[in-house]
């Protein structure tokens, strides 16, 4: 029972350190990363939605700019204000033929109402002019405007009023001072304020600090006088500010954004429990699995090792057949097939297979033997027969350099008592025939050998190149009317050894070449054409199925050789 708890433990803890630690930090690290991303593109979002709502209520404060320069810049309206008229009736005349229809059309959505302030006597109030008193220039909103001489427009919030203030004095009036105030529309600044994406709260900021304007997400708008410093905003609020700079008339105002950082991590607070249930569902239920399973393979394991442990006494005993299809199982039907191999090894096959082995071995060293005594005396005797009909035919005294190479590769052909050449030896060899071929062909044959400097120390199979170069020059060339030119290049890449041989000769057709494939895959007899089946089956012989071989032919335009062969010659 102990041996199981510190199995169980074990497992247990090796599950804890490898698997259930590193999900609970890596939840815990995408939980913190989520946090701080959300908390970024939602302090985003809500600079953007600030913004927004800055530029929306621009639009509506230049409508009422709009209006009070289309005042300034009137002189026929200044100076007709301004004017000293004699009698009412002659003030009537006029505001009737001009000064009321005179900005009849100033009708724009951001102006709830405009009214022109004269001190002119003469002026009767009718309208949207009315005399400039003492009750006016005591009010609010007109001590504000004249703390600014700017030209443009002064920008004041009075009697829950958003207003804009033009002195229209950009004409001589004399003494008269005139001016404009132009209300807001509040109704529309509050609508906008409530299509805002921002969500929490805004609030329309003076040069002062006071909110002359107020926005909460309950359902509804309001308006304050209060410093906004004095405001008591939730714990953990995210302040905002959208500032009107580079807006004359708007300098030193600001948009104040409020936002409760639940507002942020709502989102992402929703999933901070489901990471705990996670990480206990993590725990507990794989705990209670591999309290199962490590009983199970305790108890087989140590089954199987009791077994085990009679094997040294000699004692090849099966286990008892179990359902289980488990590793465990597999192990054990296993185990009883080894024991039931071993019992044949020992009282039946293991002598005969050693015996078996040994007469495969001695068979393919036979035949490999064979293969190397049948090739010499056919190269020997094109080589021959080659000089020999040359100097019969010219009688040229270019004989002794052929028979030079003649016997170089002699020299070779006999020397098989070395099984492996380098390939520098395997070219030179070729290098000697074909200079035989070019002295039997005369100026009708031509030839290039080209090998990487790395390949050229490789160690491949004696003379397997050179009966595919003797049936290109005999069977390829010799039959073509034209010059030929036989190309053999030696490439090393990827471990492995490229040999490709090309010819210009007759090529042949596909029904030639799939009889030339069925002939040098038969295993029977080695046929007329000994030199090129001799060389494919030696290079079966050291390689199996670790080499590559194709030739692609057309009639009439040559023959491409390829014999791709592993680098592993310490194995051949």
């Amino acid at each position: 029972m102990l041996k199981l708890n510190l199995n169980y433990m074990k497992l247990l803890l090796m599950y804890i350190l490898s698997v259930f630690i590193p999900i609970v930090v890596t939840n815990v690290v995408f939980y913190n990363v989520t946090t701080v991303n959300i908390r970024s593109q939602k302090t985003r979002d809500a600079d953007m939605a600030l913004n927004n709502l800055k530029n929306d209520l621009r639009v509506t404060f230049d409508q009422g700019v709009g209006l009070s320069y289309s005042l300034y810049a009137d002189p026929i309206f200044n100076k007709t204000v301004a004017r000293h008229f004699a009698t009412q009736l002659d003030y009537i005349e006029t505001y009737q033929s001009y000064l009321s229809g005179a900005f009849s059309d100033q009708n724009v959505q951001g102006v709830r109402w405009y009214q022109v302030y004269t001190d002119n006597p003469t002026v009767l109030s009718s309208g949207y002019i009315d005399l400039l008193n003492e009750a006016v220039r005591q009010s609010d909103w007109y001590i504000q405007s004249k703390s600014s001489s700017a030209p443009y427009p002064a920008f004041v919030y009075s009697d829950k009023k958003l207003s804009l203030i033009q002195q229209l004095n950009n004409y001589r009036t004399g003494s008269i001072e005139q001016l404009v105030k132009i209300d807001l529309n509040m109704d529309l600044l509050a609508q906008k304020f409530g299509n805002s994406a921002f969500g929490g709260k805004v609030y329309l900021v003076d040069p002062q600090g006071r909110v002359c304007f107020g926005y909460e997400r309950v359902g509804e708008w309001q308006q304050a006088n209060v410093r906004f410093e004095d405001i008591t905003l939730p714990k953990n609020s995210h302040l905002f500010e959208a500032s009107f700079d580079g807006i004359s008339y708007l300098e030193g105002w600001t948009l104040q954004g409020v936002m409760n950082e639940e507002v942020f991590l709502r989102e992402v607070g929703d999933s901070r429990f489901i990471v705990i249930w996670l990480a206990c569902i993590n725990f507990v239920l794989p705990s209670i699995i591999i309290a199962v399973m490590s009983r199970s393979l305790h108890v087989r394991l140590v089954k199987i090792l009791m077994h085990m442990k009679k094997v040294k006494t000699q004692t090849f005993q099966t286990i008892p057949h179990e359902e289980a299809r488990d590793e465990i199982g597999q192990l054990t039907v296993e185990f009883n097939q080894m024991m039931g191999t071993i019992n044949n090894l020992i009282n039946e096959v293991y002598i005969a297979d050693i015996q078996k082995k040994d007469l495969e071995l001695k068979q393919q060293q036979a035949q490999l033997h064979a293969l190397h005594s049948q090739i010499n005396p056919h190269f020997l005797f094109n080589a021959l027969e080659s000089v020999r009909m040359r100097s019969v035919i010219k009688g040229e005294r270019e004989t002794a350099k052929i028979i030079h190479h003649m016997s170089q590769m002699f020299r070779q052909s006999i020397s098989w008592s070395r099984k492996h050449v380098l390939v520098r030896e395997e070219l030179e060899l070729i290098d000697s025939f074909l200079e035989i071929q070019q002295y039997r062909f005369g100026g009708k044959l031509d030839y290039s050998i080209v090998a990487d400097p790395s390949a050229l120390n490789r160690r491949i199979p004696k003379m397997v190149i050179l009966p595919f170069v003797e049936n290109a020059s005999i069977h390829g060339i010799e039959s073509s009317p034209d010059k030929g030119m036989i190309t053999i290049s030696v490439t090393e890449r990827e471990e492995q050894l490229y040999i490709k041989l090309d010819d210009n000769g007759i090529g042949m057709s596909q029904a030639k070449l799939d009889e030339l494939f069925h002939y040098l895959e038969e295993n029977d007899d080695i046929g007329e054409r000994v030199g090129m089946k001799n060389a494919y089956h030696r290079l079966k012989l050291c390689y199996q199925n670790r080499f590559d071989f194709s030739i692609h032919a057309s009639e009439g335009k040559g023959t491409h050789i390829e014999i791709v062969l592993p680098l592993e010659t310490e194995e051949l």
